[in-house]
């Protein structure tokens, strides 16, 4: 990593697994620091294979706004600061609107929607009075086809916190702007991650042959999205989505 680019300490949530804990290992292994934020145990021999003098971990339920506040403090004391969050936690669905109930709408909205706003608000807090910053939100391909639910699909709770997030981030982009940071999301599509694994060999297939690209997407190649938008390479983009879905769909 250049020296121009050392603004390096991350705070990447969703970090025991799939596309958090693909970030993890791709920022170690570019010389970065990370603050790994989860509510699971985070498996360090598996994902973490750089230098874990720079790796730092944090339990976090990010529905929680003292959670998401002492994540930021973990990386803030640990490293000195916090210039970047890589936001993946979130939960998943697949219930049909018959099958959903208000419990678990408001359990989806919990987590992914105000956990999304309670991780940009720690952080933001803390960026503002220092240098600015930059955080990634998580969105989802089920916002473009309007998942339905059942295996291999989103269903309407998971589709409607993902569009939720991208309203918000779109609204935090304006409000932390005039601060120095920016906020944008990627929006992958079907990955291989924890969230398809129950998906069934058909449903895969089927998610594959609606890609231009032909198959499923790996957990690395949404992070290293992710990861560049974080970085200084990407300092005149903000409110953006980038669609990480080898052209399961195109636009918003």
């Amino acid at each position: 990593m250049a020296d121009t680019e050392k603004r390096d300490v991350h705070l990447v949530t969703g970090a025991a697994s799939g596309i958090g804990a693909a970030a993890i290992s791709l920022l170690l292994a570019d010389g970065a620091r990370v603050c790994a934020a989860d509510m699971q145990t985070i498996p360090l021999e598996g994902i973490a294979s750089g230098d874990l003098d720079r790796l730092k971990t944090v339990r976090c339920d990010v529905s929680s706004e003292a959670d998401c506040r002492r994540a930021v403090k973990t990386a803030v004391d640990a490293f000195g600061g916090l210039h970047a969050v890589l936001h993946f936690a979130g939960i998943h669905s697949v219930l049909t609107w018959e099958e959903l109930d208000a419990e678990e709408l408001a359990k989806l909205y919990a987590v992914n929607v105000i956990g999304s706003f309670l991780v940009a608000k720690a952080a933001g807090e803390h960026m503002k009075s220092n240098g600015g910053g930059a955080i990634v939100m998580t969105g989802s391909g089920s916002m473009n086809s309007g998942g339905t639910g059942g295996n291999g699909r989103g269903g309407p709770a998971y589709t409607a916190t993902k569009g939720a997030i991208i309203a918000l981030h779109r609204a935090m982009a304006r409000s932390l702007g005039p601060h120095g940071i920016r906020v944008n999301a990627v929006s992958p599509g079907s990955t291989t991650t924890a969230m398809t694994a129950d998906y069934s060999a058909d449903a895969l297939a089927n998610v594959a042959r609606r890609t231009a690209l032909g198959r499923i997407g790996k957990a690395e190649e949404v992070a290293a999205v992710a990861i560049f938008l974080a970085s200084d390479k990407a300092s005149y983009i903000t409110g953006e989505i980038v669609n990480v879905n080898g052209g399961g769909s195109f636009g918003i």
